[in-house]
């Protein structure tokens, strides 16, 4: 990890690939920006500090946490650094998810240098304009392992699929779903998923 000035917006980059750290680094300050990285989102959410403004470029298969993860993370903690997703494994999906909670984009590697700067030019701008709101107020509180278990169950996985991609047991599933619903105050998951939605429909109708 590269020296923070809390004084001026940093890029930073979260990525388990050396290569790619160093390189979108060397862009970003070739560019006049100031940018820091980190090889794993656990190291990212250890070193953050709320002083701290600027964008995150971040991988999605990443070790024990996976980017995915940090971004539920960071919204359960109200922390509102805008997002741009820069990953050789996307699809259609993944990257619908990553924008409804709230990325600025979801980019494939090997992107083009223009392509990820004009992104991180307009993330930055928009961040000196307004902190954005955090995408998921309804998972604040939340461990990373109690998000993790909540996506899938909101995506209406059952709790042996669940257990099975997280590798855990059955019961600790159940457990988990049980003090997630505890902390969020929700009844069931599918009322759950309407809070969730409540923001963006709420959005819609004020448009209409």
């Amino acid at each position: 990890m590269n020296e923070i000035c809390h004084n001026e917006p940093t890029v930073f980059i979260v990525d388990d690939d050396a290569g790619v750290r160093r390189s979108v680094r060397m862009l970003m300050e070739s560019a006049g920006h100031a940018a820091t990285t980190f090889d794993s989102a656990e190291a990212f959410l250890h070193a953050y500090r709320p002083e701290w403004r600027g964008c995150l470029i971040l991988d999605v298969n990443m070790g024990a946490m996976s980017g995915t993860t940090l971004h539920q993370t960071l919204n359960a903690r109200r922390i509102a650094l805008p997002i741009i997703y820069l990953t050789a494994h996307g699809d259609v999906p993944s990257a619908v998810q990553a924008m409804r909670r709230g990325a600025v984009d979801f980019l494939i590697k090997p992107v083009r240098g223009p392509v990820l700067l004009a992104q991180v030019e307009a993330a930055l701008a928009a961040q000196h304009r307004a902190d954005p709101a955090p995408a998921a107020p309804a998972l604040d509180g939340l461990t990373p392992r109690e998000i993790e278990i909540a996506e899938r169950a909101l995506a209406g996985l059952g709790n042996k699929e669940i257990a099975r991609q997280l590798g855990i047991s059955h019961r600790t599933v159940e457990y988990h779903r049980t003090q997630i619903l505890h902390k969020t105050g929700a009844s069931s998951f599918l009322q759950l998923a309407s809070r969730l939605a409540a923001p963006d429909d709420e959005g819609a109708a004020s448009g209409a």
